[in-house]
């Protein structure tokens, strides 16, 4: 890894790949496509920008807009000029962003047009940002440098070395006490060495994502993984299965990185459609699915639903999954007709990959093997996962003390979730140290395994498990398990309110049978509204927590 660097890996790829699509998106106009060429010319502009207006090698440049083909460019172009990149969720509030950037003291902007109201009001409140730079369109304010319209200058590209920082991502409690993990340029380079030896793909393929690219997941595996392998990646802002369906079969994606709570909208919304097939053709398709389902045989499966899986489109080869746990019978669905599912497993202190499900070595409800160069163990009193390797941050901005927490005395990562190592290699992620609710008996009760239990129903779209202090009664000031459930809009279409809240409650209190007593939810609030998501569409457990 000694002789790699992000700089020559552009220009490597540049070389090879010159006219193939590199990153491309839609708009109101059509798909705005940049070719590997022209990747590398907006991200020179970028570079030689920053380093004539005086920038620093280590300086930090925030990027505030939504994925699209000038994100990368604005990716590339501050590596070029040796900057640390601060990726910033575009979901965050005003006072979040302030916090953030109090800490890390960027000294620019390169915002997207979109964005750009909210970047001159954070220019407003930090005090070392100088300037924005707009990195798209034609009509930005004209006080603003536009990516389209600066010159490229010629500059000594600046060359930094492994062990220093390429990426500060910010990760949970942003409001009181940011946390910026220190990704290195050695932890990005081992995902994309090691991911590339897990995914097979090439300059023929396609990549689909709608993740935003300030999450490292999104940076690691979509973006920088991707194009590794001279893949063409495109970026969907719809979220709805139609218009990703419609996507795949246009750009012929051959792979897509996602989250569970889009694969078991997609599930729901592929039930409905065959539910309109007419009587004949959906009991049989009821018949063939309940043999392929009892079978568990590929071949089966491919031959029974070809027609359901042109859906994906003619390439398509399999969906990446991950920034939470997929529900076993979602993946059950997919692999029932057909479709490959590979589930990852990563957070942001890993870059954020630690173990991925790859073809011929796939196990449902596992996150699969650690990557090549990633050690892992259980430790013996806490069951935690734990984790070693070059992909490890370098620590957390400016808190030592922070990052100590996190690390064990020699030098392995503490996860905070809780797993199990088959024989074979598989993890498998069975709760989380920091949500386990703990009751007034010495009972541990991990919310994910609750979750998952209560998503079987149909009745149910979504739920997050948690735990409050009871304020009355024999049992006052102890700890009792909450549901809080959001039934989807398909079940609030077909059911009165109070009905619909009566059949939930009844659903939860027959599925717990399934669960020892004392895991068994005491408080079930039914909700009309979808819960609260992160930025890669994950439940916030925060969010509601806050809101209580």
């Amino acid at each position: 890894m000694k002789n790699l660097n992000l700089l020559s890996f552009l220009d490597q790829r540049t070389k090879e790949m010159e006219n193939n699509v590199a990153l491309g998106t839609r708009t109101s106009l059509g798909w705005a496509e940049l070719t590997y060429k022209g990747l590398s010319v907006l991200a020179r502009k970028v570079g030689s920008y920053l380093i004539s207006i005086g920038m620093n090698k280590g300086d930090r440049v925030a990027i505030i807009s939504e994925s699209m083909p000038e994100f990368g460019a604005a990716i590339f172009g501050s590596v070029l000029a040796g900057m640390t990149i601060v990726p910033l969720d575009v979901k965050l509030t005003i006072h979040e962003y302030e916090h953030i950037l109090s800490d890390c003291k960027p000294r620019i902007i390169l915002s997207s047009e979109a964005y750009l109201d909210t970047a001159k009001k954070i220019k407003a409140l930090i005090p070392s940002i100088e300037q924005i730079v707009v990195i798209d369109g034609k009509k930005a304010e004209a006080e603003f440098p536009n990516l389209y319209a600066i010159e490229t200058t010629t500059q000594k590209w600046r060359h930094k070395r492994l062990d220093e920082t390429a990426i500060i991502c910010y990760t949970s409690g942003t409001t009181g006490n940011p946390k910026g993990v220190e990704i290195t340029y050695r932890n990005m380079l081992s995902q994309v060495i090691s991911i590339g030896k897990r995914f097979h793909l090439g300059p023929n393929d396609a990549m689909l994502s709608f993740l935003p690219m300030n999450h490292l997941y999104e940076i690691s595996v979509g973006f920088m993984s991707s194009l590794n392998k001279g893949a063409s990646i495109y970026y969907s802002h719809s979220l709805k299965p139609k218009d990703i369906l419609s996507v795949m079969n246009s750009k012929k994606i051959a792979f897509m990185a996602t989250v569970p709570s889009f694969l078991k909208l997609l599930k729901s919304t592929l039930e409905a459609e065959i539910k309109q097939y007419g009587p004949f053709k959906s009991r049989f398709y009821k018949f063939k699915y309940a043999i392929a389902y009892a079978l568990n045989n590929p071949f089966v499966s491919k031959l029974f639903f070809r027609e359901l899986r042109r859906k994906f489109g003619p390439r398509f080869k399999g969906f990446m999954s991950g920034g939470a746990p997929l529900e076993h019978e979602v993946g059950r669905f997919f692999e029932t007709i057909g479709v490959d599912i590979y589930e990852a497993y990563g957070l942001s202190e890993a870059s954020p990959v630690v173990s991925m499900n790859y073809k011929g070595h796939r196990r449902l409800g596992s996150v699969g093997k650690a990557l090549p160069g990633v050690k892992v163990r259980v430790d013996s009193k806490t069951q935690e996962l734990q984790v070693k390797g070059d992909n490890v941050m370098k620590g957390y901005y400016n808190k030592p003390e922070m990052t100590s927490e996190v690390m064990t005395e020699d030098g392995w990562l503490k996860t905070g979730d809780i797993a199990r190592i088959s024989k074979k290699g598989f993890i498998y992620i069975t709760g989380r140290i920091k949500n386990m609710i703990v009751l007034s008996g010495g009972k541990k009760v991990f919310p994910e395994e609750v979750e998952a239990v209560l998503t079987k129903s149909d009745l149910i779209q979504e739920c997050i498990v948690y735990s409050e202090l009871k304020k009355s009664g024999a049992k006052q000031g102890t700890e009792e398990i909450v549901v809080k459930i959001y039934p989807g809009e398909n079940a609030i279409k077909s059911h009165a309110g109070e009905e619909l809240i009566s059949l939930v409650k009844a659903e939860v209190k027959k599925l717990s049978l399934e669960l020892s007593q004392y895991k068994r939810p005491t408080n079930i609030d039914v909700t009309f509204e979808p819960l609260p998501r992160t930025g890669i569409n994950k439940i916030s457990r925060k969010a509601i927590l806050n809101a209580k």
